[in-house]
C-alpha cells in the first residue's frame, strides 16, 4: 500500500495550475470539424469549447456513469471553466491530440465539467486534491473508480506527463486493482470526513474583545504602502473589506479605515481596474494592483460595486463614487442581456494573446490623442509605471485627480472633463477591436450578488435607473430560475433553465430579495424570500449539525454530501444563510430562523480567530450580534424620502422596514398614523418613542 500511495503523491503536478480564474479566448469556428463528442448538445460554452476534441469526452450523468459500471473502465474526472487560461493549454497541448485521445478513449471513460455549472463535483474532487497535496487549482483532472472515489488527481500535466500518468494509473488499475480500489477508499472517507462541523452546545456569546484578537493578528499580513496583503498575487477579497468596514465601525479603529482606504484607493488607481471601461479583473499578478491576468468575472465586479457603495456612504470618497458609476457602465454595456440577466465572464485573450483588446502602445497613443497626449500620458504614466511587456501600456494611475489637478496647475473640473473625454475617444476605438470571449451563461448566485450590487449602489447614490436594473434582474430570476415546486435553478442559458439549485442559489438570492425589500418596502420581495428560505430549509438544512449542506436531498447522491463554510473570494454559502436567517428572523418575526443563525454562528465561532480573513462573512453576522441591531420602521406617505435619508449615515447595523399605510408584517402592526411620517427606533422587540424628524431616529441610535 506504501508503495502505491507513494506513486499517487508523486504523480500530482501543480503546474500553471489556475489557483485563481484566468481566462482566454477560446471560442468555436463555423466549420466543419473532425471529430464531434457527446458535449455537442450541452449550453456550458466551456463544454461546448471540448465538443470537438477527438477525446470522446461526456458530460457527468447517470448514462455515462452506468457505462463506466458496465466496461469496468476508471473515470477521468477534468473539471475547469471559460475563464481558466491552462485548461485551454492543456486541451490544446493534449486533448487536441489524437494520441492522447486514443489512450483516454481505450482506456478510460472522459467526463468534463463546468465548475461554475457543477461546484458540488468541482468541490468533492478539489477537496481530494487538497487532502493529499494541501493545494489544488485547475485544470482539475481526477481519475476515479467507476463509482467515483478518486484515486488520482493533479492539475496541468504537459502532455508527455499527461500521457505517462495515463499509462501509469491504467497499468494500477489492471494490475494492481485491490490497492488501487483500497486507496479510494481511503481518500473517500478522508472527503467525507474533512471540514465537518459538529454542534457547538456551549452557550452562544459574541464579544468584541473575540474579534479583535482575530483582526490584530491579520493585521500583520497588510500591505502599508500598496493595500491589500503583503504578497502577490494580489486579490480584491471584497467581503474581507466589508468585514473590515463593519469591524471599524464597531472599534473605530482609525487604523483598519485607512487600510480599507488604503487598498481601496490602490485598487481603483492600479491596472486591475479597467480606467477606460470601468470594471475590474480578477487579480493583479504584482503588489501594486498593476497587471491583471485581465479576466472580468461577474461575482468579482458585483461584490466590488457593494463594497465601494458601502464605502461611499462611510467616506463621501468620489473616487469611490467614480469606481461605481464606471463598473455599472461596464456591466450595463458588455455583460447585461435583454431579459436583464448578467453574463459570467469575459476572457482575458483576444486574438490568443493576453490583455491584447486593453493595452496600447505609445506611437498608437500619441496617433489618436495628438496635441493631448502629454497630459494624458502623464495622467496614465505611458512609458513609466504602466509599461509592460512588449511596449504595451497598462493605463493606470498614482494619485487621485485632486493631487494631480494641484500639480499640474488644473482645475479639477477641467481635468475630469478631459480625461472623461479621452477616455470615451479610447474606448470607440477599443470597440472595434477583436473583443475577449464572452461566457453567455447566467449563474442564479452571480446573478443575485449583481442584483444585490445594483441594490447597494442605488442606495449609496441614489440613480433610479440601477434600482431599475435590480429590479428588472429580480423579475427575470422569478420569471425564468424560480420552479413551481418552490426550488430555484443555477444555469440559464440559450433560453434553457437547468440544475437544480445550490445552496448559494438559494442563499445570496434570499439576500438580494432583503435588501431589494428594503430598497423598495415592496413586501413581495420578502415573500420570495421567505418561500426561497423555507425551501432551503426544507432540503438543504441538517439538524445533526445545525448547518445546510451544499446540495439538496433532492439531488442524486454524490461520493459526498458537503458543506461550504469557509469565505474566500465568494462569501460562503452556509454563511451568507446564516445572515439572511437573522434578518428575515427579524423581519418576519420568526424565532427559528433567528434560533438556527445564532446556532450556525455559534458553531463556526471557535475556528475564527485563527483565519479570521476566511470567515470575514462570519464576522459581519457577529459584528451584528456584537452592536446593537436597530429595527428601523418609516409607516407614512413620505416613507420614500426619509428612507433615502436615513441611507445616507453609515450605520450597517440596522434593518430597514416601511410602508405607506398599515402593513401585516409583524413589526409594521398598529405603528401608521394617518397624516404622518412616524419613523420607529426598536432594539430587541423594544420600541423607542416615534419621531417624524430623521435626525431625532439617528439621537435615538447612540
Amino acid at each position: 500500500m506504501k508503495a502505491f500511495v507513494g506513486f499517487i503523491i508523486a504523480s500530482f503536478f501543480i503546474i500553471n495550475s489556475c489557483s485563481t480564474q484566468e481566462v482566454t479566448n477560446h471560442t468555436l469556428e463555423d466549420k466543419t470539424h473532425q471529430y464531434t463528442n457527446n458535449l455537442i448538445d450541452e449550453t456550458s460554452p466551456y463544454l461546448l469549447q471540448h465538443a470537438h476534441n477527438p477525446v470522446n469526452w461526456n458530460a457527468w450523468n447517470d448514462e455515462t456513469l452506468q457505462r463506466a459500471v458496465d466496461e469496468n473502465k476508471p473515470i477521468i474526472i477534468s473539471i475547469g471553466y471559460s475563464a481558466c487560461h491552462w485548461c485551454h493549454v492543456m486541451e490544446h497541448e493534449s486533448f487536441e491530440d489524437p494520441e492522447v485521445a486514443k489512450m483516454m478513449n481505450e482506456n478510460f471513460i472522459p467526463i468534463k465539467i463546468d465548475r461554475e455549472e457543477r461546484p458540488d463535483i468541482d468541490q468533492i474532487y478539489m477537496n481530494a486534491i487538497q487532502l493529499v497535496k494541501q493545494s489544488g487549482g485547475w485544470p482539475l483532472n481526477c481519475i476515479a473508480l467507476p463509482n467515483g472515489k478518486p484515486f488520482f488527481c493533479g492539475t496541468y500535466f504537459r502532455k508527455d506527463q499527461w500521457l505517462k500518468a495515463l499509462k501509469d494509473v491504467s497499468s494500477a488499475y489492471v494490475n494492481r486493482h485491490d490497492e488501487v480500489v483500497e486507496y479510494a477508499n481511503k481518500l473517500t472517507n478522508g472527503i467525507n470526513q474533512s471540514e465537518l462541523i459538529t454542534i457547538d452546545q456551549s452557550e452562544p456569546i459574541f464579544e468584541k474583545q473575540y474579534l479583535e484578537t482575530a483582526v490584530n493578528g491579520w493585521a500583520q499580513q497588510f500591505d502599508l504602502v500598496e493595500g491589500g496583503n503583503n504578497r502577490a498575487p494580489k486579490f480584491p477579497m471584497p467581503n474581507n473589506y466589508q468585514f473590515l468596514l463593519r469591524y471599524y465601525h464597531l472599534t473605530k479603529d482609525e487604523s483598519i479605515l485607512k487600510h480599507v482606504n488604503l487598498s481601496l484607493t490602490k485598487m481603483a488607481l492600479g491596472g486591475i481596474y479597467d480606467q477606460v471601461g470601468g470594471g475590474f479583473a480578477r487579480y493583479s499578478t504584482d503588489i501594486i494592483w498593476k497587471a491583471p491576468h485581465f479576466e472580468k468575472m461577474l461575482y468579482d465586479n458585483a461584490q466590488l460595486v457593494s463594497l465601494y457603495s458601502e464605502a461611499y456612504v462611510l467616506t463621501k470618497n468620489p473616487l469611490y463614487k467614480e469606481v461605481i458609476t464606471g463598473t455599472l457602465e461596464f456591466i450595463e454595456r458588455e455583460m447585461t442581456s435583454p431579459e436583464g440577466a448578467f453574463y459570467s465572464a469575459l476572457d482575458a485573450d483576444s486574438e490568443g494573446e493576453e490583455g491584447k483588446y486593453y493595452v496600447w502602445k505609445k506611437d498608437e497613443l500619441k496617433s489618436i490623442l495628438g496635441d493631448d497626449y502629454n497630459l494624458f500620458a502623464k495622467y496614465y504614466n505611458i512609458q513609466g509605471k504602466a509599461l509592460w511587456e512588449h511596449g504595451n501600456n497598462i493605463l493606470l494611475r498614482d494619485v487621485i485627480d485632486e493631487e494631480f489637478a494641484k500639480k499640474e496647475k488644473i482645475e479639477l473640473e477641467e481635468l475630469q472633463s478631459f480625461i472623461r473625454k479621452k477616455n470615451d475617444e479610447l474606448l470607440e476605438i477599443r470597440e472595434k477591436r477583436i473583443h475577449p470571449g464572452l461566457d453567455d451563461k447566467c449563474l442564479t448566485s452571480w446573478n443575485s450578488l449583481m442584483l444585490r450590487g445594483y441594490v447597494d449602489a442605488y442606495t449609496a447614490l441614489g440613480d433610479e435607473d440601477y434600482l431599475e436594473a435590480a429590479i428588472k434582474n429580480a423579475d427575470y430570476i422569478i420569471k425564468n430560475q424560480i420552479q413551481k415546486n418552490g426550488s430555484i435553478n443555477h444555469s440559464f442559458k440559450a433560453g434553457r433553465s437547468t440544475i437544480n439549485g445550490y445552496l448559494e442559489d438559494y442563499s445570496f438570492t434570499i439576500e438580494a430579495f432583503i435588501a431589494l425589500y428594503e430598497a423598495t418596502f415592496d413586501e413581495k420581495w420578502l415573500e420570495h424570500a421567505q418561500l426561497l428560505m423555507d425551501h432551503a430549509v426544507t432540503h438543504f438544512f441538517d439538524s445533526n449539525s445545525g448547518m445546510f449542506f451544499f446540495t439538496s436531498d433532492l439531488d442524486k447522491k454524490l461520493i459526498a454530501r458537503k458543506m461550504e463554510v469557509n469565505d474566500n473570494v465568494i462569501p460562503a454559502s452556509c454563511s451568507s444563510m446564516a445572515k439572511s436567517l437573522y434578518l428575515l428572523g427579524l423581519l418576519l418575526d420568526k424565532n427559528d430562523y433567528l434560533d438556527k443563525s445564532t446556532q450556525m454562528l455559534n458553531n463556526i465561532k471557535k475556528d475564527m480567530p485563527r483565519y479570521v480573513s476566511g470567515y470575514s462573512n462570519w464576522g459581519i453576522l457577529m459584528i451584528n450580534r456584537i452592536l446593537p441591531f436597530y429595527e428601523i420602521t418609516i409607516v407614512g406617505n413620505d416613507f420614500n424620502d426619509k428612507r433615502k435619508e436615513i441611507n445616507q449615515q453609515y450605520i450597517p447595523n440596522k434593518i430597514l422596514m416601511g410602508s405607506k399605510r398599515e402593513s401585516n408584517l409583524p413589526l409594521l402592526v398598529n405603528k401608521y398614523q394617518k397624516g404622518s411620517t412616524m419613523i420607529y427606533v426598536c432594539l430587541n422587540k423594544t420600541c423607542k418613542m416615534p419621531t417624524e424628524e430623521v435626525n431625532k431616529a439617528f439621537s435615538l441610535m447612540k
